[in-house]
């Protein structure tokens, strides 16, 4: 049975969920799964914006056929090649081989990266460049590139007679949506907004930061984006907090407290450590063991929180494994303007603390707590004085 909705008079919702993914792109956990939105345009031309993973293939059809009521599909918008939004292209065009594919050189290249086709594809595409308009009949869509926002295709579209910003995967979250399509009917999770922006999109703060400038020269009353909820209410909330995760500016003043213990040696010095913090006024602190947190998780704090403690025994003569991990990911996302503090821990040889620096160095506007504190095995009662001085530091650095 068909499963759409209306977004306007002539805008429907024919997107799907999926609440049996457990690895969003076989990485990250979304324990209340994900959402594939698709939109259909019925103009005096028909316009469908993108389609959905092919596991909701069916659903997708069914909703796509229901909405065209009978009609012609004219034009078919790809604004992200990924195969969660693109991986129906070849089904559509066998179904509707007149239509018309709007994307740019690049989308087009890509696409041939993805699909075989076995027939004539190349009269279906009109290509598109920054600025280009295409009129609908009482609809005005115009193109907006958007480069490594996270992939170098992508493109937006924004709709100049609703104000409304078809916006890929920019403004898009983790979690299936519950019939409920629009940010006033439910109470968003800021922390999988977060968590989807960080893991996905979080190392391209440069271009993040060149799409929210083009975007603040139009006028957007909507957002549709390609997983969450459709934006009206919380549009300038996003905004700034894109604005904020794009020039790596953290929202709290607080400390991220990460550790590894394989014997519970460092976690009782991170402990302690949060303890002495807590009794000097910082609040909000919070603790990950790396080895237990998946580290989606962990990283989407780390572009939360100024300050960041990382608390690791010393394995192989050198960084606890599932430290270093994390500490990949930083530098993968290429976190910046943070200050870290380093606790090291060694039953004969601790000195996982320099290549902790090192790694953290590469990052721009890097601070290091010179205090750092050393563990041989266990902390002793008689180190208290050095992690009081360590506490301290942090507390002063803020």
């Amino acid at each position: 049975m068909k499963n759409i909705q209306n977004i306007t008079n002539d805008l429907l919702y024919i997107g799907t969920s999926d609440r049996k993914l457990s690895l969003f792109e076989a990485v990250y956990p979304v324990a209340d799964g994900v959402s594939y939105n698709s939109y259909l345009l019925l103009d005096n031309k028909t316009v469908l914006f993108d389609t959905v993973d092919k596991h909701c293939s069916s659903q997708f059809f069914e909703n796509l056929e229901a909405g065209l009521n009978k009609r012609n599909l004219d034009y078919f918008i790809i604004n992200h090649l990924e195969p969660d939004h693109s991986a129906l292209i070849k089904k559509v065009v066998e179904k509707y081989p007149s239509v018309k594919l709007i994307c740019n050189a690049k989308t087009k290249q890509m696409l041939y990266q993805f699909f075989e086709f076995d027939f004539d594809i190349e009269s279906n595409f009109e290509i598109v460049k920054e600025g280009d308009v295409l009129s609908t009949g009482h609809h005005e869509l115009t193109f907006v590139m958007a480069p490594m926002v996270h992939w170098p295709e992508v493109m937006v579209t924004y709709d100049k007679t609703n104000k409304t910003l078809f916006s890929a995967d920019a403004f898009g979250s983790f979690g299936a949506l519950n019939g409920n399509i629009f940010d006033n009917e439910v109470e968003l999770n800021l922390n999988e907004y977060r968590r989807y922006y960080t893991n996905i999109v979080g190392k391209y703060g440069p271009q993040v930061n060149a799409l929210l400038n083009k975007a603040s020269n139009l006028e957007i009353e909507t957002i549709c984006p390609l997983h969450g909820v459709i934006l009206k209410e919380n549009i300038s909330k996003l905004i700034n907090l894109y604005t904020k995760w794009a020039n790596y500016e953290p929202e709290i003043n607080s400390v991220l407290i990460t550790y590894a213990s394989i014997y519970g040696g460092t976690q009782n010095g991170v402990e302690v450590l949060a303890t002495k913090l807590a009794q000097k006024g910082i609040k909000n602190i919070k603790m990950y063991d790396v080895s237990m947190a998946h580290h989606s998780f962990i990283l989407s704090n780390a572009f939360k929180y100024s300050h960041i403690v990382l608390a690791t025994p010393t394995y192989n003569n050198c960084i606890f494994v599932k430290m270093e991990q994390f500490i990949n990911d930083l530098v993968s996302h290429n976190l910046q303007n943070r200050t870290f503090a380093i606790v090291e821990n060694g039953s004969w040889a601790p000195n996982s603390a320099n290549a902790i620096k090192t790694r953290l160095e590469q990052l721009k506007g890097s601070k290091f707590i010179e205090d750092k504190l050393t563990i041989k095995s266990t902390l002793k009662t008689s180190q208290e004085e050095e992690v009081e001085k360590l506490a301290n530091a942090i507390v002063e650095s803020f």
